[in-house]
């Protein structure tokens, strides 16, 4: 088939060196395996379309098969098919194709998209033209050598493994390292990585956005090493290096009531939540830390506010029935938070409804702790610290801040295969109320905006 090239996005050189490389391999028949690691948005997925589109024009006239899986169908298979099907029309071959559920077709050749979730029935088919496996940090080694990779084997397909680090014992990261240890032995290149500062030399925007993620997130942010920097995490350790526990500390004083004009949020771990990860069965404490917000001026690279922990106020074995206007009274009458994020985890579920009910919706989150809802606030948690948009009030010998910077300094943090983290404090070191806690006030801060004060102008 003729292809007419001019209205398909021009590849970038570093989409263009790995491209050559894949195309060879299926060319001469060699059946190599290739990774290819880049930046977020760098352009993985186009490449990956292109390379589709090539080999499916090159074998219209044979019947033959193509595979490519991702962790999951909706939305990353989809999104793939969608993309090569426009990368199709482009080439001005749209009437030679077809596409249906998971096939998408140009003449008689064909690329399947197959999930790779546990769950996902997909033995028998076979992979003549290519394998490629999207996102292949995510996918499950166990699952990708039983089913996936005995379909490259007919043909001595060529495999494809495409995605951003994460852990160190990830499908990607296996394939990696068999990769770099193959090119010592032969000198042919099998591993190509680009990160954000190579994408960033072909594109100016592109540069200026993951500066404004850096300084957003900090650049030890586990989402900025893996996504961007293409640096792998290790799967445990503490959460906060001792740098980031200096950046905690702040200069304020501790404050016991509101002050006229200032914005406040808050963070409320209720006891008795059973949320996943670290065993919490011991806990019998409620902690509400509440949180000052500074906010940024008009134009900062940086938006979100910046929150100072103006107060910690906990409740050891206190009836929920007896905490409730307590914490109506503190939430609503005495500090008049803007918002505020609960742990509504078991037990904590009723107590978020009402709160909702006497401060209104608009101004309680209830958060239940599933592992992704438990990783997000870990990984903003994180940001924040490293941002220097989270700090404690200046130690005050009090029992509270004692607590809260042993929890601190005690969190740990496990990150797992699917590109998610949990943080806790072992249950041989005490309890994680207060950290959980300032985790929910920074969730509480985000998207919260300075008020402007509004008022009527006398003749």
């Amino acid at each position: 088939m003729i292809m007419s090239a001019s209205s398909i996005p021009r590849l970038r050189p570093y989409q263009r060196q790995a491209g050559r490389a894949v195309l060879e391999s299926v060319r001469g028949g060699h059946g190599r395996t290739f990774s290819i690691e880049i930046a977020r948005q760098g352009g993985k997925n186009e490449l990956s379309a292109q390379v589709e589109l090539y080999l499916l024009a090159r074998a219209a006239a044979m019947p033959c098969d193509g595979v490519k899986c991702a962790p999951t169908y909706r939305p990353q298979l989809r999104v793939s098919m969608r993309r090569l099907r426009d990368r199709i029309a482009q080439a001005g071959l749209l009437r030679h194709a077809s596409m249906r559920e998971q096939t998408v077709a140009l003449g008689a050749a064909r690329m399947l998209f197959l999930s790779a979730e546990p769950s996902a029935n997909v033995v028998g088919h076979t992979a003549s033209l290519l394998l490629e496996v999207d996102e292949a940090q995510d996918v499950d080694a166990e699952k990708f050598d039983r089913e996936f990779r005995p379909m490259a084997a007919t043909a001595n397909a060529t495999t494809v493994f495409y995605g951003t680090p994460w852990g160190d014992r990830t499908l990607l990261e296996r394939a990696k390292q068999a990769h770099l240890e193959a090119a010592r032995r032969d000198g042919v290149q099998r591993h190509f990585s680009f990160d954000w500062v190579e994408v960033a030399r072909h594109n100016a925007a592109y540069g200026a956005y993951v500066e404004a993620e850096r300084a957003r997130l900090g650049e030890t942010h586990p989402v900025f090493l893996t996504q961007y920097c293409l640096k792998t995490v290790p799967g445990a350790g503490r959460l906060f290096s001792p740098s980031q526990l200096a950046q905690l500390a702040g200069a304020h004083g501790r404050i016991s009531m509101p002050e006229p004009g200032a914005c406040y949020a808050a963070g409320l771990d209720i006891a008795g939540g059973d949320g996943e990860g670290a065993p919490r069965a011991s806990r019998d404490s409620t902690v509400l830390t509440i949180g000052r917000l500074a906010f940024p001026e008009a134009g900062a690279l940086v938006q979100e506010p910046r929150v100072e922990i103006a107060e910690h106020v906990a409740w050891s074995g206190e009836p929920h029935e007896r905490l409730l206007p307590r914490l109506v009274d503190l939430l609503r009458d005495v500090w008049r938070v803007e918002r505020v994020a609960v742990d509504a985890t078991g037990l904590g579920e009723t107590i978020a409804r009402m709160l909702a009910a006497a401060l209104g919706a608009a101004r309680v989150e209830a958060v239940k702790f599933t592992s992704e809802r438990k990783s997000e606030l870990g990984f903003e948690l994180i940001a924040a610290l490293n941002g220097g948009r989270l700090k404690a009030y200046r130690g005050d010998g009090s029992a509270e801040h004692r607590e809260f910077s042993r929890q601190a300094a005690a969190a740990r943090v496990a990150y797992r295969a699917n590109s998610t983290m949990n943080f806790y404090v072992d249950e041989s070191e005490g309890h994680d109320d207060y950290l959980v806690s300032a985790a929910l006030l920074v969730r509480a801060s985000r998207g919260r905006t300075r008020r402007v004060a509004m008022g009527r102008v006398r003749a």
